[in-house]
């Protein structure tokens, strides 16, 4: 598994082309929302177009005072009537109606005259640091219009609900895949990758999806109605028009070459945060083991190296980025530098007036920065497809199949059978060698034998949490496999050899098991496991807050309440992973009187060490490098002096003697 994590660090543009495709496909819960969004887009460029103009107007007739019935002829067709309607106005007249007309444009979409200086667009971030993670937070929330004014306030406001709601969806698609894979998919990796890839990697969708979607459709119509514009109005000014457009064939030859050191740097820096998040997560979670093994330096300096390279690997983003901005730059600056030459020379000679020159510049601009869109479209996307690649990579894990004609599992009658079963762990760790049981309804049955013999491996074939490569599982005399994964687990309740509580309630703990059960329900299963009379000694009893994993209980509370989630589950199959370690003699006498109890109508398995736990067992299966080398009851595997059980009795014994 390290080895394909690693292996999804790499990619080509081919590859990066299908992951284009893959995040368009995420919009299809948003079609009409992103058309929306398109044409938004497009009314927010759309008053760029006459924006000029009123400074023409300004320029040419209020300032150099040419009469407006001599200067109609660089204007175009749509303006010239507007302009005309000033002829005989005087300077303050035309001055009055130019300031109006721009205070109604900063109104309605925040820019006024020709300089960027002079134009507002709508957009919002928070604070952010020089890390991949921390500029993640901007994208996740994005909220963006090209206007300011009216029109940029309500662009704004549904851009920003448009980019959370894919957001959400797209992450909530990737925890969805995580939470359907194999419980054995991430042993060999940490789990902070995985929380990085949800919150940082997902991202990165948002921008990929607006310049895949909307570049390429809403610049070129912006590029057609300018260049119309400016041909409408300086026919002989064409040299404008394909300057402009020269910089789109030049940024795309000049910042292709180093879309792959920017995809590998953007990698680097992913991985590199993915680390530290791992770090931060595992030094959380173990801070107890941390504390009392004296081991906060290692864990600081552990942390403080894997932090530090995570700023450093996005600088090397940050220098990539640079070098290629510099690299477009040069051909960009001699177009701009002689654009702006040859204009002025226009001037001079008379070819154009003083108002031209701005309005010109201005269309130039325009069409200047639209190549550049369209040029650098693929360079911009480069450090996002890594993000996304690493997301789909999760995504094509493979997860749990069901088997072909599968069906519902109603009930269990009989009990299961497990027959032949061999399983090898991904790195070749032989689990279980040849194994075959019975654990019949009615009967209590224990699995015993050294840590490592197979036990734990042996109870999770059951609820289908992994499959054997030879042999089969059986319920009612039935393959598990021809039963749907969800409806054999709805007849599993397991308490696991590790605690697992969340942060909530005592109560909602243990409802987990159960969501709609009663609270007599409840109180009966606590009761059962022992957990009742500490429950009850707390402030809010059972809507008492337990914090992060249960820290506020003891080991032993965390486990009956664990052991109360299972039982209030009420299924026909109850597996119960070392339930009494950590319990008190008296309550372990009453759990097992309890499970006496329940099996009479259940499956019940038990896997245990101590001899007080399994000796009520019906059977006791003993387990030794994965094969069961003993079956029979507590008696008849005594009766055997030189059976493997018997020792290991005897060494229990023994111990508490001694």
């Amino acid at each position: 598994m390290r080895e394909r994590f690693e292996e999804s660090e790499r990619m080509s543009s081919a590859q990066t082309l299908q992951i284009f495709g893959r995040a368009i496909a995420y919009l299809r819960p948003f079609p009409g929302r992103m058309v929306v969004k398109g044409l938004l887009t497009l009314a927010s460029l759309a008053p760029f177009l006459i924006l000029p103009w009123p400074f023409k107007v300004l320029i040419d007739h209020v300032i150099e005072g040419i009469p407006i019935s001599e200067g109609l002829t660089n204007y175009p067709s749509f303006i010239a009537p507007i302009v005309a309607l000033l002829d005989g106005s005087s300077r303050i007249e035309m001055l009055v109606w130019v300031t109006g007309i721009e205070a109604l444009l900063v109104i309605l979409i925040g820019a006024m005259g020709v300089s960027g200086r002079e134009r507002d667009q709508t957009n919002a971030s928070v604070a952010s640091g020089y890390d991949t993670a921390t500029q993640t937070e901007n994208q996740a929330n994005a909220g963006w219009s090209f206007a300011g004014g009216l029109l940029g306030l309500y662009d704004f406001r549904w851009t920003i609900r448009l980019t959370q709601s894919l957001n959400h969806h797209y992450r909530s698609r990737l925890f969805e895949r995580i939470q359907s894979l194999p419980m054995t998919a991430f042993d060999d990796e940490r789990i902070g990758d995985a929380v990085y890839r949800v919150m940082y990697d997902t991202p990165a969708i948002t921008e990929i999806v607006y310049r895949v979607v909307l570049t390429p459709i809403v610049v070129p119509i912006a590029v057609v109605f300018t260049a119309l514009i400016v041909r409408d109005a300086y026919p002989e000014q064409t040299r404008i028009f394909w300057t402009a457009l020269a910089m789109l064939p030049l940024a795309l030859l000049v910042t292709f070459p180093f879309s792959g050191l920017i995809r590998r740097r953007g990698a680097r820096s992913r991985k590199a945060g993915a680390t530290t998040t791992s770090t931060v997560e595992e030094g959380m979670t173990n801070i107890l083991a941390v504390q009392s093994l004296g081991g906060e330096t290692r864990e600081r300096n552990r942390f403080d190296r894997d932090s530090r390279n995570s700023f450093g690997q996005y600088r090397g983003v940050v220098l990539a980025a640079i070098a290629t901005f510099i690299a477009a730059a040069i051909p960009g600056t001699w177009l701009v530098g002689g654009t702006f030459v040859y204009l002025g020379d226009e001037v001079i000679a008379g070819r154009l007036t003083k108002g031209d020159f701005p309005v010109l510049l201005s269309y130039f601009f325009q069409l200047f920065s639209y190549s550049v869109d369209l040029g650098a479209l693929w360079i911009r996307m480069q450090a996002g497809a890594v993000g996304l690649h690493r997301v789909f990579f999760l995504m094509e894990l493979p997860g749990e199949r069901e088997s072909p004609g599968t069906s519902s599992l109603d009930r269990v009658s009989s009990g299961v059978r497990v027959r032949d079963v061999r399983f090898r762990y991904e790195d070749g760790t032989l689990a279980l060698d040849g194994v075959s049981m019975e654990a019949p309804v009615g009967q209590v049955t224990a699995l015993v034998g050294p840590a490592g013999a197979g036990k734990t491996t042996l109870a999770h074939l059951i609820p289908r949490f992994i499959h054997p490569q030879e042999g089969s599982v059986e319920i009612d005399g039935v393959d598990a496999d021809r039963f749907t994964r969800d409806s054999v687990r709805s007849k599993v309740a397991l308490v696991f050899q590790e605690n697992v509580l969340f942060d909530g309630t005592i109560e909602e703990n243990i409802r987990l098991g159960k969501l709609d059960a009663t609270e007599l329900e409840v109180r009966r299963a606590a009761q059962i496991a022992g957990a009742d009379e500490f429950i009850r000694t707390l402030p809010d009893g059972y809507r008492t807050g337990l914090g992060r994993a249960g820290a506020k209980l003891s080991v032993g509370q965390k486990q009956r309440l664990s052991i109360a989630r299972a039982l209030v589950r009420d299924a026909p199959i109850l597996i119960l992973d070392e339930p009494t370690s950590a319990l008190d003699p008296e309550t372990e006498r009453r759990l097992v009187e309890a499970l006496r109890e329940a099996s009479r109508s259940r499956v019940v398995i038990v896997i245990a060490h101590r001899l007080s736990t399994v000796r009520a067992a019906d059977q006791i299966l003993f387990l030794d490098a994965g094969r069961i080398v003993e079956r029979g009851s507590h008696a008849e595997l005594m009766a055997d002096p030189r059976g493997a059980y018997r020792r290991f009795v005897e060494l229990q014994t023994r111990g508490v003697a001694g």
